[in-house]
């Protein structure tokens, strides 16, 4: 592959990563709020989340094996996993490497799932809510197709559908805090 191939795939598995990443992110939003989608039952949108997550995360290990191979800028195995220690951008450059890094503590302990505790998981499954906004960080920063009309609009619509979600996941929250037991109870006998 020539040089300026890896660099146009590296851009566009950045785009796809952000698409992708942004999806996992609202299907995860729906099943902590128990949603679904149209036609799949519960699970089916759990299933989604995690066959999404880690489609997104092949296309991550794709766009770092690109920028790591790419001759043109000297981005090393070591800059993809240590944070800020790169030479080529590396305030951008660490972003994504924290972005990584929160991913793949996400990654693992989602495939130990079973062997540790709920809470455990649950307290670093959080993780994927700060990894978002610092990939996209990263993404402005470094990204040669930032300030065109493309990307500008994809990252406002990834951006825009992030916050609603996180927004009405929030509200949900703080209805449901805000509920007495007294007040449970008198819905659950109102639905019999």
């Amino acid at each position: 592959m020539t040089s300026e191939t890896l660099w146009y795939a590296n851009r566009a598995t950045g785009a796809v990563c952000l698409v992708l990443f942004t999806v996992v992110v609202l299907l995860g939003i729906a099943v902590k709020l128990r949603g679904r989608l149209p036609g799949l039952p519960r699970f089916g949108t759990v299933s989604l989340h995690r066959t999404l997550s880690l489609t997104a995360t092949a296309f991550l290990a794709l766009h770092i094996a690109l920028a790591v191979t790419d001759s043109y800028v000297n981005i090393g195995i070591l800059d993809a996993v240590v944070p800020f220690v790169s030479d080529y951008q590396p305030l951008w450059l660490g972003l994504g490497t924290v972005a990584v890094d929160l991913m793949l503590a996400v990654l693992i302990t989602s495939l130990l799932r079973a062997r540790m505790g709920h809470r455990t998981w649950r307290a670093v499954h959080w993780l994927a809510y700060a990894s978002w906004p610092v990939a996209l960080i990263h993404g402005i920063g470094i990204g040669t197709d930032t300030g065109t009309d493309w990307m500008t609009w994809l990252t406002i619509a990834c951006v825009a559908t992030v916050l609603t979600a996180g927004g009405i996941r929030v509200a949900h929250s703080a209805r449901t805090a805000r509920r007495t037991p007294a007040a449970l109870l008198r819905t659950a006998e109102g639905a019999r």
